[in-house]
């Protein structure tokens, strides 16, 4: 009898249904774009209604498109962007403000005053994140600041907390199931990662609060049932969409690592069953929970990877679509000694500067659109490339070999850049939609679709492999370049 997972990835930008059979062939997709609000400079919001409606449109169209049988979709697992906040109204479901997303950075100045309360350190140490708005705490503490009696409300039940998958769960079980999972607990900057318990000493730092926060549990476990035509369906994965896309590229192992290039970049390497505290600018986050044990991850972020094509297509106009960046970027041999530093929102890992905004360096009378269109490409791989080389001074292993995924992966340009200035094998899956991928793993071992993780890695298949082909002495005086423009991009909005 025929056995499908239906992955549901909530992103940035757009909500995604992906289902899958036990061969991980794509039987159906079907993807939605929503609305990005900017009330004020650096400042991002969702609407969480949005959110749900076109998740759930997406869902039923894929299931619709299929034609599969609703009796057998085994389970949903849950993918979504991490850090987002989301408060409603216990009572009636509805959302007491906007989605805060991850990308805003209106709480620059709580961060600033935890920092001055000595907190820094302790904040290090117990969630394995470095303090930043980027993170959910201090949104949530913001909206509790903003929303009338928020405090008292949220004291009594009245208002509950959720990342994106906490409010998709909510909403799916017909308000019955509060829960969230391991990897995005791990991103409020509330949980402590050490012994797997919201941190009572920052919820009292930012007066949140424990009765609003979801209960944690395992990405991979039977939390809720939703009901599609009639049938019961488990939900039986969640991971934030990171962690899932390291999952979905079978990095089970320590040492092994993934880059994913969508919105934003996000490198991944699996540390084991320890958390590996960076020295380097990098963060320490839950790779996955299962069983009731956890591993770790360590993770760096580029806040704006494939969003600075999405720049360029819209803002600048340079181009129609996304797709057009590769071709323009192969007309010119090099960006003529132009850099792009897309540090729209700040600066993400290593730098950490949430006051860095972006910046385009070495334009001459000669500059043409294809020069910065190129630029704007090679800052995914040249952010991307600080990211590896803090993870490997923190680690000590030396990646060699780096699988990536994510919507930018697909641009064969930008990839065999990014092997060339990292010197590595970049390694593409034959399935791309390994965010998906990923979520619907977890859901398929817990109903049974898939007996063990062994089972899962022998269905892994790459793609394409990109090596590098650039001189050592061009690579050089590129990344030195790079590091030059970046310096000149910090600290501008003090």
């Amino acid at each position: 009898m025929a056995q499908y997972i239906l992955a549901l990835d909530q992103g940035t930008t757009s909500s995604r249904a992906i289902l899958f059979d036990k061969q991980q062939n794509i039987i159906g997709i079907s993807q939605k774009e929503f609305t990005q609000h900017y009330p004020k400079e650096g400042w991002v919001e969702h609407d969480p209604m949005e959110i749900y409606s076109s998740q759930y449109a997406v869902m039923m169209e894929v299931i619709a498109q299929s034609g599969v049988d609703v009796k057998d979709i085994k389970g949903i697992g849950i993918t979504n962007q991490r850090e987002t906040t989301i408060l409603w109204d216990a009572k009636t479901g509805r959302p007491v403000y906007n989605a805060i997303v991850w990308q805003c950075r209106r709480t620059a100045d709580r961060i600033d005053q935890l920092k001055q309360q000595g907190l820094e350190e302790y904040i290090r140490k117990t969630t394995g994140l470095v303090p930043d708005a980027y993170f959910s705490a201090t949104k949530i503490a913001w909206i509790l600041d903003h929303v009338p009696q928020g405090r008292e409300r949220a004291k009594k039940g009245e208002i509950l907390f959720g990342t994106v998958d906490s409010w998709l769960i909510w909403k799916l079980s017909g308000g019955k199931v509060h829960v969230t999972d391991y990897t995005n607990a791990s991103r409020t900057m509330l949980f402590n990662i050490n012994t797997l318990s919201w941190d009572e000493k920052l919820l009292d730092a930012l007066d949140i609060p424990v009765q609003m926060l979801p209960q944690v549990k395992n990405s991979s476990e039977i939390y809720a049932y939703t009901t599609i035509q009639g049938e019961e369906i488990p939900i039986a994965g969640i991971a934030g969409d990171q962690q899932a896309a390291l999952f979905g590229q079978c990095c089970f192992e320590q040492g092994q690592a993934k880059n994913t290039y969508g919105t934003g970049c996000f490198l991944l390497m699996n540390t084991g069953d320890k958390p590996c505290f960076s020295q380097n600018g990098l963060i320490t986050t839950i790779a996955i929970g299962m069983n009731g044990k956890v591993q770790y991850a360590l993770e760096g972020s580029v806040f704006v990877g494939g969003a600075v094509i999405q720049w360029i297509r819209d803002e600048m106009r340079f181009i129609n679509e996304s797709k057009d960046a590769e071709y323009y970027a192969q007309k010119v041999e090099d960006t003529g000694g132009v850099y792009l530093v897309p540090a729209f929102t700040g600066l993400g890992a290593p730098h950490w500067d949430m006051y860095a905004r972006g910046c385009i360096i070495g334009i001459t009378r000669g500059t043409k659109r294809e020069h910065i269109i190129r630029a704007a490409q090679e800052s995914i791989a040249y952010q991307s490339y600080d990211l590896v080389k803090a993870m490997e001074k923190d680690t000590g292993v030396s990646i060699r070999e780096l699988k990536v995924d994510g919507g930018a992966s697909r641009d064969a340009f930008l990839m065999q850049f990014q092997a060339d200035v990292l010197d590595c094998e970049v390694r593409r899956p034959m399935i791309r939609e390994t965010t998906a991928l990923g979520a619907a793993y977890l859901a398929g071992l817990a109903v049974g679709v898939w007996k063990d993780t062994d089972e899962i890695r022998k269905l892994w298949n790459c793609d394409t492999v990109f090596q590098s082909q650039m001189k050592a002495e061009r690579r050089e005086k590129l990344l030195r370049d790079w590091h030059r423009a970046v310096e000149r991009s910090k600290g501008w909005a003090m």
